[in-house]
């Protein structure tokens, strides 16, 4: 779901995956090739491009850099929550850039099953 109050935008970059229920709340800005797993929420957050935030988590109040990894069931509220934050291993991207070709192989499928009716 990605909804906000009035006036507040919500920017969500290109190759970016969000997962099944999971909740963006404006104002919030993610990056390019971020992965958000299930169940997650951002709200009034800024996500650098690259950053994966597993499953299960609340990033919120808070600016996460580029290639930061927020493990599954992690709370952020604060830039001061960071510091217990670390950045994205090559095992993690993989599997969030496996997710965003995999979205993007079925999006594309979509659109030629739709052509062919």
């Amino acid at each position: 779901m990605i909804h906000s109050r009035s006036g507040a935008a919500v920017t969500i970059g290109t190759r970016t995956s969000i997962a099944h229920r999971s909740i963006v709340h404006g104002p919030c800005t993610i990056g390019d090739d971020v992965f958000v797993g299930c169940n997650s929420v951002l709200f009034n957050c800024s996500v650098g491009s690259g950053s994966v935030i597993r499953h299960n988590s609340v990033v919120e109040d808070c600016r996460l850099p580029p290639g930061f990894h927020v493990p599954s069931t992690t709370t952020v509220h604060s830039d001061l929550d960071l510091n217990n934050i670390s950045q994205v291993t090559i095992d993690v991207a993989a599997f969030s850039e496996g997710v965003a070709t995999t979205n993007v192989g079925l999006a594309q499928a979509y659109r030629r099953l739709r052509n062919d009716f």
